[in-house]
């Protein structure tokens, strides 16, 4: 019982950066064709929201990602944690 918890916070924790990913992704498209979102009222500040969240979104998922297989050791060597 207790892993299926650990796995569904998991889940949970992952989708937020997923979404913000998603939202990113949402912004640049309507920028691309010339739609304003959310009510930002100008496209280049809608281009730079899209582009940080998209950028935030990966590099979150990423980190955890690589967090979770150092954990399990299984990245290459040059991903490992030195030990000063």
């Amino acid at each position: 019982m207790r892993e299926s918890l650990t796995r569904m916070l998991a889940f949970v924790v992952i989708l937020i950066p997923i979404s913000l990913a998603v939202i990113g992704i949402k912004l640049l498209r309507d920028t691309l064709f010339l739609i304003h979102s959310f009510g930002i009222p100008y496209l280049p500040l809608q281009l730079l929201i899209g582009l940080l969240s998209l950028g935030a979104g990966f590099y979150l998922v990423g980190s955890f990602v690589l967090f979770r297989d150092r954990k399990h050791e299984k990245v290459q060597g040059r991903f490992l944690k030195r030990k000063v």
